[in-house]
């Protein structure tokens, strides 16, 4: 009877401390692997229920064991970045746990409100707006690299560039976009041989499955944008995955510019600053190369480095980018210890990396090119040189910058890349009582299906699906309820950003949701 008893207790404890999705593991899911794994997402199958996550969990397990999902490539040791999609170290264990003991439920009652994803444009109708003709992904045995240049006639003159955003026509094959600025406006379309890497010419913005639009960083006496001079072609470089042949797209970019008469507005530049086209990768070898700029001396002048987006192919297997000032002190900026081709971004830092005058741009990357590497695109392996298709490779590194000023390295760009305040084109406040619209620092929320005696969890989320605060966890709603209150602050205690957020509620089971505008 004692044995039994032993037995009994130990088996409660570890019924009772168990990770459960309800109570542990939903809100990190929504968090970090939603973006993609919602109905209508890039990945192939939602993750947004337990039903649909539970039946995943030999995949989950494998995935975040190895360090493959949430797809991020940096080190986030070697820099901070803003919103990045990996698990901390306590997520990581929490999910392990979880799936390890068995991916239990919990009380089902208790799953935190879903996070909100908006298919449509998030930003509005913009000022420039261009489309790709609808294609055909032709990707069947392998993927499908496509290049469409645009023409822009209803740009009548040169305008600064205060967002963008890439609306995919068919988000479950778009597996990302490049889009880039064509001065020249000579480059033509390139849908022929599945291949094209895209134009050299500034590369502005990309898209990847779970990203909101790129908007530049802009607030009080802090304002950047980038140039697009009339006559330009916009270039889109589309990749849609294997297994996508037959289906349709027809991707499109909306550009927000700044107000003609805007005043202040500091000019940021998108450049392949690291560049090597000497590559001669033999055969069965792992080889390494190198970068610089400039190739004598440092830079002339200081520069306020936003992001990095290093670039290579299929041989790729690590890069780095980093700068040694003239103190002999090292300026980190990115580190892919796995290169993964089919993740790419420009990564935008916590804050402004100052790079002073006299530094030195430099850049490290390992090439793949044996049977081990399983991208290598040719079996057996070849020689590889340079170039600008899939079977050739590619070291570049690009980087937005501006002119330096003082106090730039003390700007906050996550917060100041948050979406502007615009209007909503998918509004969905039926059935909600929220006010003021926009509001500043005081918002009252209700529904007007609320009882007394309903249970309530009550999330506001941004635009990525990230938790911003909690309102509510199992609230009873009592007989003299007025509504949920929020100060515009986050979980942290900090003051949310201006722009658009969704709120989400688990009512006694049922989800619904609403949008807010904060000014």
């Amino acid at each position: 009877m004692k044995q039994l008893l032993t037995i009994t207790s130990v088996l409660f404890f570890t019924v009772s401390f168990a990770q459960t999705w309800s109570d542990n593991v939903a809100t990190i899911v929504y968090n970090k692997c939603a973006s993609c794994h919602h109905p209508g997402g890039i990945a192939p199958f939602s993750l947004m229920t337990y039903a649909e996550a539970a039946p995943m969990a030999t995949a989950m397990q494998d995935a975040i064991t190895t360090d493959k999902m949430p797809p991020w490539p940096p080190d986030n040791n070697y820099q901070e970045y803003s919103h990045t999609r990996s698990l901390s170290a306590t997520e990581k264990t929490t999910m392990l746990d979880w799936l390890t003991g068995g991916a239990l439920e919990g009380i089902a009652a208790n799953t935190p409100p879903p996070p909100v994803f908006n298919d449509g444009a998030i930003l509005g109708a913009g000022d420039l707006t261009v489309q790709i003709p609808t294609y055909m992904s032709k990707a069947q045995g392998q993927d499908d690299y496509v290049c469409f240049s645009i023409p822009t006639p209803s740009l009548t003159q040169n305008r600064i560039i205060r967002a963008i955003e890439i609306v995919p026509g068919n988000r479950e094959i778009v597996h990302h976009a490049l889009v880039y600025i064509d001065e020249t406006g000579t480059y033509v379309t390139d849908t022929v041989g599945g291949d094209c890497m895209g134009p050299d010419a500034t590369l502005v913005g990309g898209y990847t499955p779970g990203s909101t639009p790129q908007v530049f960083p802009s607030g009080a006496g802090f304002k950047l944008g980038m140039n697009l001079p009339v006559g330009s072609n916009i270039v889109l470089g589309m990749h849609y995955p294997e297994g996508s042949y037959g289906l349709y797209d027809s991707t499109k970019v909306i550009f927000h510019f700044y107000p003609l008469a805007e005043v202040g507005v500091r000019e940021v530049f998108a450049q392949d600053i690291l560049q090597n086209w000497n590559l001669s990768i033999p055969p069965d070898q792992v080889t390494s190369f190198t970068a610089q700029y400039p190739p004598n001396g440092g830079i002339p002048i200081d520069i306020s480095v936003l992001s990095v987006f290093p670039h290579m192919h299929l041989l790729g297997q690590k890069i780095k980018a980093y700068a040694i000032d003239p103190q002999g002190d090292t300026i980190k900026y990115a580190n892919l210890p796995n290169w993964d081709f089919h993740w790419q971004d420009f990564y935008f830092f916590k804050n402004i990396q100052k790079t002073p005058t006299g530094s030195v741009i430099k850049g490290e990357a390992t090439y793949d090119n044996t049977v081990n590497n399983p991208h290598n695109p040719s079996n057996p392996p070849v020689q590889v040189f340079a170039g600008e298709s899939t079977t050739d490779e590619m070291f570049l590194v690009f980087f937005h910058y501006a002119y330096y000023l003082p106090g730039d390295e003390l700007y906050d760009l996550e917060s100041l890349m948050s979406i502007g305040l615009t209007e909503l084109s998918n509004d969905n406040n039926a059935g909600w009582n929220v006010y003021p619209v926009p509001f500043t620092d005081q918002l009252t929320i209700n529904n007007f299906e609320l009882q007394a005696g309903d249970r309530v969890s009550l999330y506001v989320y941004d635009l990525q699906g990230k938790l911003v605060r909690q309102l509510a966890d199992q609230k009873e709603i009592s007989s003299d309820f007025t509504g949920f209150s929020w100060d515009g602050t986050t979980d942290q205690g900090a003051t949310a950003s201006k722009g658009t957020y969704f709120v989400s509620m688990n009512r006694n089971g049922a989800f619904s949701n609403t949008t807010i505008l904060k000014n």
